[in-house]
């Protein structure tokens, strides 16, 4: 599964900015039949956290009401450079990351 943190180019220091997240997958519900008519198994992103160093910034539950290939957002602050680790858990057990280096300046 890919995803993207996409982050301003241009941090200043303690000024909040836009942190938006894409993940690629499928979310589904569980109620969707395939071409041969066979329910197809619920997978949706179950967990979902975002960490600034050591310290989680941003923590998501999702369910099935989220549409495939989740778009989340949410604002923070930074006083330093440092790095964004996006992590995720599916109903499948699969696990997801992305990093992205924040430049402060």
């Amino acid at each position: 599964m890919a995803a993207r943190i996409i982050i301003p180019p241009n941090i200043k220091s303690d000024q909040p900015f836009e942190v938006r997240i894409l993940i690629q997958h499928p979310m589904e519900t569980g109620y969707r039949l395939d071409m041969m008519g066979t329910l197809i198994a619920k997978n949706v992103i179950k967990t979902l956290q975002v960490k600034w160093g050591d310290v989680v910034i941003f923590k998501a539950a999702l369910g099935t009401g989220i549409a495939a290939n989740p778009s989340l957002q949410f604002w923070m602050k930074a006083s330093q450079s440092g790095l964004l680790k996006l992590e995720w858990e599916d109903d499948v057990g699969a696990l997801g990351q992305a990093e992205k280096l924040l430049e402060v300046v």
